[in-house]
């Protein structure tokens, strides 16, 4: 399978402060893999290394198979990139600007036309066309910073919160666009809207503290996140009803949530909701409800970034 970004011992330093930590990933050709982390984790830092506005202070980043240092022209032409803030020009009408990009990308005279014509409708500004850049709404700004990305048809996309600012109509189509590039590019999508990264990418990757936690699909995080979890509403005494679950065989961890609803974890991913409602039933308790619980990615991504500040402050 075709590598078309490779990140290995990556490091930056600003200074004494270590902002990315020796991290290794890749991102095979065709995958749309969402790179997530809190404010200050080494995300900026990463994708900045990898457009190639940062040097990195040691590692290697490689984009398209070319070195972001040694070869960083060559690289940057294997890439598109969308910013979180849009550097546009306002007055200039959408056409103008997009010919000035395709210029400056070394887009060929006699390309240009076509490619900006592909690009427009590829990102629905056909209406848009004639405008000044400062008429345009927000999401017409985000689609517009998206067609200047997709110019020279990069086979490589970073794409730095697309949807940031915009309402739930215009992130909807923003997110159909990107959806739309599977296959067809590479991306790595930075946002801090998670449902957005388990709607669009085949993979995250969660960074914090400069350093990879997590590596994986969407869905099995959450699954080795929730593996033997379930949840159980009970009526009844609350410190009964905690002292006989705990003494079942094979659970790990009974937790109160209150309203007599308990979490309770099993050791080895065992399903215990047999074991588990016998048990009730047999101690004489009400039980209301008794299910798996199902995690979301925001779940992951806060409990990671939970654990680690944890273990950081002991």
């Amino acid at each position: 399978m075709e590598m078309m970004i490779e990140v290995q011992d990556l490091t930056k330093y600003y200074g004494p402060l270590l902002a990315v930590n020796r991290i290794n990933f890749e991102v095979a050709a065709g995958e749309i893999v969402g790179f997530l982390g809190p404010n200050g984790a080494g995300k900026t830092s990463t994708l900045k290394i990898l457009a190639g506005f940062l040097p990195p202070t040691s590692g290697i980043a490689r984009i398209n198979g070319y070195d972001c240092v040694r070869q960083s022209l060559e690289g940057r032409r294997s890439l598109g990139y969308l910013p979180e803030n849009v550097a546009i020009y306002p007055d200039l009408t959408v056409g103008q600007f997009l010919k000035f990009a395709a210029q400056a990308k070394g887009v060929e005279a006699k390309d240009q036309t076509g490619e900006i014509r592909r690009v427009i409708a590829a990102c629905g500004l056909e209406e848009m066309n004639g405008k000044l850049v400062k008429a345009l709404s927000k999401g017409f700004r985000q689609r517009l910073g998206l067609a200047q990305a997709l110019l020279h048809q990069p086979p490589v996309l970073i794409l730095d919160e697309p949807t940031i600012g915009l309402d739930p109509s215009q992130i909807v189509e923003i997110r159909s666009l990107i959806k739309n590039l599977e296959g067809s590019h590479t991306v790595i999508l930075s946002t801090h809207i998670l449902p957005e990264v388990s709607q669009l990418c085949h993979r995250v990757i969660i960074i914090n503290r400069g350093q990879i936690v997590a590596s994986d699909t969407p869905e099995n995080l959450a699954r080795q996140m929730g593996r033997g979890a379930i949840s159980v509403t009970v009526k009844g005494p609350e410190a009964q009803v905690t002292a006989a679950l705990q003494r079942l065989p094979g659970v790990g961890r009974v937790e109160s949530c209150g309203e007599g609803r308990f979490l309770v974890e099993g050791g080895n991913g065992l399903d215990l909701r047999p074991e588990l409602a016998r048990l009730l039933v047999q101690q004489g308790f009400d039980l209301l409800e008794l299910k798996t619980q199902e995690f979301t990615l925001e779940d992951v991504f806060l409990n990671l970034v939970t654990e680690e500040e944890t273990e950081a402050e002991s």
